[in-house]
């Protein structure tokens, strides 16, 4: 078995093309599941999960660790993957991360473009955070993969934390064996770029490189990640 975890809020508008991604990657596996952790959404993201065939998982915590973690308690999979729900993957990245945690790897992620059209500061950004990021061997948050054994071992995400989750759950792997980027980039929302300023981003990205860990105690100041502005289209 193998369970597809994804975290959700207000995403009714994305999540429709994630399912259909991910059922497209599994198309040639036998047993797998798709579970939709839905936190506190106010949109008809559990009804459009529930009609897409994905099992729903309901909590009220509006944080992405817990939401991550909450997926991982039902699941009934020896792999989990982590699929962020404005993300699309292909059955290359469920192959390859497959292949890696057959090869011994603790776990996993992909390398990362975002969807539509973005500013080019936008294109700047991404490009230069992604070069240094996956220099550093850690995974997106959009995309990760383990096993259920190594999962439960590191004591899945860290719910202390609002942001950054996905560098300490990488970090965490990265001590029970070896963790695997994949080259194949998934491809996720670049409805950031799209709907905040360059100054916004900027700022809010800078300042929590300054405060450090603290900066992911609480959601203060985290707008750009927990104020839930979205588009009205999927790209």
């Amino acid at each position: 078995m193998i369970s597809f975890i994804v975290p959700a809020y207000n995403e009714e508008v994305e999540l429709p093309g994630t399912i259909e991604s991910i059922r497209a990657a599994a198309h040639k596996i036998d047993n797998y599941e798709i579970i939709v952790v839905d936190d506190g959404s106010s949109d008809a993201t559990a009804e459009v999960a529930r009609k897409a065939g994905a099992e729903v998982v309901g909590i009220d915590r509006r944080q992405i660790a817990a939401t991550r973690n909450a997926g991982a308690r039902v699941a009934r999979g020896d792999i989990l993957f982590f699929v962020d729900a404005d993300t699309r993957i292909s059955r290359e990245h469920v192959v390859g991360a497959i292949e890696a945690l057959n090869a011994g790897c603790a776990g996993g992620s992909a390398r990362v473009v975002t969807d539509g059209i973005i500013p080019l500061w936008g294109r700047l950004f991404v490009k230069t955070f992604c070069v240094i990021y996956f220099a550093n061997n850690l995974g997106a948050g959009a995309f990760l993969f383990t096993t259920r054994e190594n999962f439960e071992k590191i004591g899945g995400f860290n719910e202390e934390l609002y942001i950054g989750e996905e560098v300490y759950f990488s970090l965490a792997l990265r001590k029970v064996g070896r963790f695997k980027i994949l080259r194949t980039p998934i491809i996720t929302s670049g409805r950031k770029l799209r709907m905040y300023s360059a100054r916004q981003i900027l700022f809010r990205s800078f300042g929590i490189l300054l405060r450090g860990k603290r900066a992911a105690l609480s959601r203060d100041r985290l707008d750009l990640w927990y104020e839930g502005r979205r588009e009205t289209t999927s790209t």
